[in-house]
């Protein structure tokens, strides 16, 4: 008999437990765990999923993760296909490997993802998907990019379209065609003084011709980005969120959850809860919301939005009668026939009917990838970010689904802009500053000979070395301590016109640090989209990784 409960684990599992920070030194690439237990991690992910007896109204969860890979690489496939050539996928693949993002212009420590899902797929016979995850809201239409002069760089933000309202890349429609257009020729001008041949100016025609044809900020970006892919040798599949959300296995998913609301509520509030108390996390946002309950209204972990108001809402559930009804609370309510011990046919059709009504429900970021790891792939690519709040899906997958976690792969990376500069780190100046520190309170260690005997104001530096020094020698009580304290005081006072020299020198040094390391902020940020990079930069750190 398939199991349908399980008691709540009192604790965040242990694996998938060690998440690195993201490489600080340029052209920095991490892979853990290493590539070589990629093939055990497959085989043991694949027998997690395998063996799950656990019931999701009336069907195994491993027969279900059957349905949801066939359509999945199937979808992925037809959709791909709109765009670009790609091959079929393997006969008998061992495994699918997953990776995903929001469809931006991120920097290349996260497109490296897409580059190791690729090779790893092609060493293991497996099939690579990249999700697009279009649920996310855009929160800017503009690009950051330095500029100015190696001396005195300035990064700004470069419109590439429109502002708009934030809604999600699902729905959003570029704003501005000819912003759109020329966004290419006007990043290029703005880099030109430091970096003399960006991939934007090939790359961006490409935006341009899927911009023509999607009309979709998101996909114009997405597909263009998956298109060069293509040309330097890769054969990933891609597929957006709101397609993967309407395949029928997900949304047989999706109706369970729902019908079992209750208890999932629980195992994402006390995940959120202990997570933020092992972390000392005390912001309410982070690393997600915890999900409110209004009255009989239970707050599920979705997303839901319309054609005539595409801005994002929260949704939920209550029963009522013989149906689960989903609500924003602000006056839409859908009425799925299902309850926690019902066949969940019927809701799967409503849900599927709900995109012809103009209505999109869509899973929020933990329950994505929770998806993803036990019902879609064999492996899940993260990065660093993902890979940090990801404990909080293995604490659902355990306590939920009564599972052992599948592990994840985590990768990223650090490139920095090919710009010669002299480089300066925060120790460089925390040196000069601990000097005129130095000069301050000892002055008498920078005098050399000729200074010792120079006289300011009648008095030589060697009367007030010596003034110092008997006063440093003097016992200290409790009657003198003041007058002691003063009288080194004004002897290092009186000693600072003998080392101004120093000082200034030292200044000057601390100046043009502090300038340095204000260029270095703009000039080695790791945080520049991909595309302002130049084409053999960009191939060296992603194509010659050896996963």
């Amino acid at each position: 008999m398939p199991m349908s409960l399980c008691p709540v684990s009192s604790s965040i599992p242990a694996c998938n437990k060690s998440v690195p920070a993201a490489p600080r030194s340029n052209g920095a690439r991490i892979l853990e765990p290493p590539a070589e237990r990629v093939c055990q991690l497959l085989a043991d992910n694949r027998g997690i999923i395998d063996r799950a007896d656990y019931d999701v109204q009336g069907i195994r969860l491993a027969d279900l993760a059957v349905q949801a890979r066939r359509q999945l690489v199937a979808a992925a496939l037809a959709y791909t296909r709109q765009y670009r050539d790609v091959p079929g996928p393997v006969a008998e693949p061992t495994g699918i490997l997953l990776a995903g993002h929001q469809p931006e212009i991120f920097h290349p420590g996260v497109w490296l993802k897409n580059f190791v899902l690729h090779q790893l797929a092609r060493q293991h016979d497996a099939v690579a998907i990249n999700l697009v995850i279009d649920s996310d809201t855009i929160k800017t239409s503009s690009l950051r990019i330095p500029g100015g002069t190696v001396a005195k760089p300035r990064a700004a933000a470069v419109l590439f379209d429109s502002p708009s309202a934030e809604i999600p890349f699902q729905a959003r429609a570029i704003q501005d065609p000819e912003l759109f257009a020329s966004f290419g020729r006007r990043a290029a001008e703005r880099l030109s003084p430091l970096v003399a041949d960006p991939l934007v100016r090939e790359f961006w025609p490409l935006a341009i011709e899927c911009a023509r044809r999607t009309k979709n900020l998101g996909q114009s970006l997405s597909q263009a980005r998956h298109q060069w892919e293509g040309g330097w040798g890769l054969t990933t599949l891609e597929i957006p969120q709101s397609v993967v959300c309407c395949l029928p296995a997900f949304h047989r998913l999706t109706a369970h959850l729902m019908a079992h609301l209750p208890r999932l509520w629980e195992v994402y509030n006390s995940a959120i809860a202990e997570y933020r108390r092992r972390h000392h996390v005390r912001s309410h946002s982070h690393p997600a919301p915890e999900l409110a309950a209004e009255g009989a209204w239970l707050e599920a972990p979705f997303w839901i939005w319309t054609a005539e108001n595409p801005r994002r809402r929260r949704v939920f559930v209550q029963p009522r009668g013989d149906d689960m009804v989903v609500s924003d609370l602000q006056g839409l309510e859908i009425a799925l026939r299902l309850s926690p011990e019902s066949e969940s046919d019927t809701a799967v059709t409503q849900l599927a009917a709900l995109a012809g009504r103009g209505i999109h429900l869509r899973s929020r970021a933990l329950l994505t990838t929770l998806a993803a790891r036990v019902l879609l792939g064999d492996l899940f690519i993260h990065g660093i970010g993902g890979a940090k709040y990801d404990r909080l899906t293995d604490a659902m997958i355990q306590r939920f689904f009564c599972l052992e976690p599948p592990t994840f792969l985590i990768v990223s990376g650090t490139l920095h802009l090919p710009i010669v500069h002299e480089s300066a780190t925060i120790d460089d100046l925390r040196a000069v500053r601990n000097r005129l520190r130095e000069l301050e309170f000892h002055p008498e260690a920078f005098l050399d000979p000729q200074s010792q005997t120079a006289q300011q104001n009648g008095s030589t530096a060697a009367h007030w070395v010596n003034e110092k020094r008997q006063w440093i020698g003097t016992k200290v009580s409790h009657q003198d301590a003041r007058r002691r304290c003063h009288a080194i005081r004004e002897a290092n006072r009186q000693l600072q016109p003998y080392v101004a020299d120093r000082r200034a020198e030292l200044a000057a040094r601390g100046e043009l640090l502090s300038a340095q390391l204000r260029a270095e902020a703009v000039l080695s940020s790791r945080e520049y989209g991909f595309c302002l990079y130049p084409e053999q930069t960009l191939r060296d750190f992603l194509l010659d990784f050896p996963a």
